[in-house]
């Protein structure tokens, strides 16, 4: 059985993992869903291609999001979820954001 990782470092990574907002978009949206399409999560969150692209790229070498290329008929296609670090990570997100809107206003 693996040691937990402490709390604080699992903050430090939240706060670096999801501080733009495209990163945090794509990570809110892919709770809802098992896997989605590239285009879909694009309009869907109202993210500029390249910058979801940028977002997905960085999510993936924390090893929060998978990324899945494929093809439908001859047209090529991107799917991308959050692994099981990724949901854990995001799930545990909104509570630290209470914490740090509470001592803002103190």
């Amino acid at each position: 059985m693996s040691n937990p990782v402490p709390a604080d470092t699992i903050f430090a990574s939240i706060n670096d993992a999801f501080s733009s907002v495209p990163r945090l978009k794509v990570a809110a949206f892919l709770t809802g869903c098992d896997e989605a399409e590239f285009a879909v999560v694009s309009t869907a969150t109202g993210t500029a291609a390249s910058a979801l692209s940028k977002a997905a790229t960085h999510l993936e070498a924390l090893g929060y999001l998978l990324v899945k290329k494929g093809q439908v008929g001859k047209r090529a296609r991107t799917w991308i979820s959050l692994t099981e670090a990724g949901r854990a990570v995001r799930v545990s997100r909104p509570a630290r954001s209470c914490d740090v809107r509470r001592n803002r206003s103190s």
